[in-house]
């Protein structure tokens, strides 16, 4: 059924709101919950369960035991498996949609788009958990032979963020799956109901017990060190600040733990003078706008030739006219508010440094009030290269312009930031195209193009962003080891 807010609430008190650990549901050992809120007016929906550290260690204990049975399951029994869950997920969509427009205020169509894409990476895994392949050749020097196979890491820790609440997580739980590898999994505190959902499909389908364990909290921190100090813990895969990732990769250095980090953002998108301006502005509006600006992918940084800055930027400043600020469960809705009060504020504190240094609105500016956290979308030009949102991650609906005039100084512009996650650039040219994509300091680039998310392809940054890469062909190699046989004739 197509929810509104009081069936999605009804759709909350069926759903259980405990941990999920070793194929059961239980309280927290400390009796401990939580409020969830619902940020389009800070009302609380419900509480969950606040998990321990001991309930950490417990989930680890079944992964743990779990971990050699599942291992040693056939390739095609774990593809099976995933392929069920993408066929549940897809059966319910209008559930998941509901929970991930309640919880984190992304409009109900947008959430259905998350939905799909979300139950894609099981999909897309499960076809590859098949194909995990390793070779055989004669030694260079002749004697023997050289064989390799793939096994899995082991026991994975999977922290996941609050603005994919869905499909941050079947992108690591996916690849763990299909690799042979058990898994914890830690939603972020302010949408762990989404993940509820999917552990009550698991807990359905008969996903072996121990495989995939479900531990919400609010102290990560201590969770994930206790976890991470633990010899049974061989993995951990965070999605995330940069801040936050830095502390996880000191931590994993003690005990030398596999890691994948995929990590903060500032993606500049670069027009220049020869684009197809319409194509340019839809693809500003879906690379900026998607998910109301909060994604790490998001483009921040506008760098417009200047023979066309002020056209581009009209018709921007159109489109962002144009978007309807509202309620999740609104259709008219196009933009949901941002997470919660934290965020809101920090995008204020952007907007207002950027303005106070010299920066022109053109449109929005400013916080709608109320009770809800809804931030207008923002178009700001004339943007000083001494103001923070020039340098910081700005997680909200802004869109900060600034020109260029030779395609040397866009690229130094563009490089000029620690993060290497996205970028996007606009040219009829295919030559300048390849040439600036090839010497842009990112992971993924969008050429003529304002979406680079597809599980089929390898997401994933290069400096300040991450290490490693999610979906594609690589995604499940993060979870496996290459294991090296010397073999005499």
């Amino acid at each position: 059924m197509v929810h509104d807010r009081k069936s999605a609430l009804a759709l909350v008190e069926a759903l259980s709101r405990e941990l999920y650990i070793n194929g059961r549901w239980r309280e927290s050992s400390t009796g401990a919950r939580y409020s969830v809120h619902n940020p389009a007016d800070g009302s609380a929906i419900t509480e969950v369960a606040d998990a321990s550290v001991a309930d950490a260690q417990d989930a680890l204990a079944a992964a743990h035991a779990a971990q050699r049975d599942w291992g040693a399951t056939t390739s095609r029994y774990r593809a099976e498996l995933l392929r069920r869950v993408f066929d549940r997920i897809i059966e319910r969509t209008e559930d998941f949609a509901a929970l991930i427009s309640l919880e984190m205020g992304k409009p109900l169509a947008e959430a259905r788009g998350e939905v799909a894409y979300g139950a894609e990476f099981l999909r897309w895994f499960s076809e590859q958990a098949a194909h995990l392949t390793g070779s055989y050749a004669p030694a260079p020097n002749g004697g023997y032979r050289i064989v390799t196979a793939k096994q899995p890491v082991g026991p994975s820790l999977l922290i996941t963020p609050w603005n994919f609440p869905l499909a941050m997580a079947t992108r690591k739980i996916g690849a763990a799956l299909a690799a042979g590898c058990t898994c914890l999994v830690k939603p972020a505190p302010q949408t762990p109901l989404t993940l509820a959902l999917l552990m009550q499909i698991c807990h359905e389908l008969d996903v072996p017990a121990g495989v995939v364990n479900y531990l919400p909290t609010l102290d990560a921190a201590a969770q994930s060190r206790a976890l991470m100090d633990d010899a049974r813990l061989r993995k951990v895969s965070f999605t995330g600040s940069t801040g936050v990732g830095s502390i996880l990769l000191r931590q994993a250095a003690d005990r030398v733990l596999r890691t994948s980090m995929e990590l903060g953002g500032n993606g500049p998108f670069i027009v220049f003078d020869d684009a197809e301006l319409d194509a340019a502005v839809d693809g500003a509006m879906l690379a900026k706008m998607r998910n109301a600006g909060e994604s790490c992918v998001a483009a921040n940084r506008f760098l417009v030739h200047e023979a066309i800055a002020e056209e581009f930027t009209e018709r921007l400043v159109r489109r962002f006219e144009e978007l309807v600020v509202g309620d999740a469960f609104d259709p008219a809705s196009a933009v949901g508010p941002l997470i919660d009060a934290k965020q809101l504020d920090k995008v204020t504190e952007l907007v207002d440094d950027a303005v106070a240094r010299g920066a022109r609105i053109r449109v929005g500016g400013k916080a709608l009030g109320g009770n809800g956290y809804f931030y207008r979308p923002t178009v700001l030009t004339e943007v000083p290269g001494t103001a923070r949102i020039a340098h910081e991650e700005i997680f909200g609906p802004v869109a900060a312009v600034t020109t260029f005039s030779t395609e040397e100084q866009a690229l130094e512009r563009a490089n000029a930031t620690e993060f290497g996650l996205a970028g996007y650039v606009y040219t009829r040219d295919l030559s300048r195209a390849l040439r600036f994509a090839e010497r842009l300091e990112t992971g993924m680039v969008g050429v003529n193009r304002g979406l680079v998310s597809d599980p089929g392809g390898p997401f994933g940054g290069v400096k300040a962003s991450g290490l490693g890469r999610e979906g594609g062909a690589s995604g499940i190699e993060e979870y496996l080891e290459t294991k090296y046989l010397a073999v005499q004739l």
